[in-house]
């Protein structure tokens, strides 16, 4: 069975939509379309020079996802800019971030939240633990049953 597909997060939907070369008639012009996680994936790369690993933390996706959202989101760009097409954004498998991304110790089982960007925190605030990830509440595919049965049967 193939494994679902986790949605991207997305902390700014774009103000602009469409990007056209000047003096050509749209209807005269091929369009490139850009995914808004990739537009994403740009912002936090480009703008903001986060770090890969950052940008994909941000984006709950992996750092080799990322990588392949940033490739085809610059062969786009690029392939717009040098053959004078239209860049239309829309569409993707995104979700608006709400919130802050919530954290869960696996010793004391506390959760709580850090603000996006800042990255994994190095310790729980509570006890100290180095033994803290993303809380499965948080990531979109969380299983049901006790988190410590799970643990000690090597189900992270």
């Amino acid at each position: 069975m193939v494994r679902p597909r986790k949605r991207r997060r997305v902390c700014i939907e774009p103000s602009a939509t469409f990007f056209k070369p000047r003096g050509i008639p749209l209807s005269a012009v091929e369009k490139v379309t850009l995914a808004v996680e990739e537009l994403e994936a740009l912002r936090l790369a480009e703008l903001q020079n986060m770090e890969q690993e950052k940008a994909a933390a941000t984006m709950n996706v992996s750092q080799p996802t990322l990588h392949r959202i940033l490739t085809a989101a610059r062969r786009k760009v690029a392939d717009a800019l040098v053959n004078g097409k239209a860049i239309k954004i829309e569409g993707g498998d995104y979700m608006i971030a709400e919130g802050e991304p919530l954290f869960r110790c696996y010793e004391c089982l506390n959760e709580w939240q850090e603000p996006y960007g800042t990255g994994r925190p190095g310790k729980c605030p509570r006890c100290g633990s180095v033994n803290i990830h993303r809380s499965p509440r948080d990531r979109g595919y969380a299983r049901s049953g006790d988190l410590r049965r799970r643990h000690r049967h090597g189900h992270h």
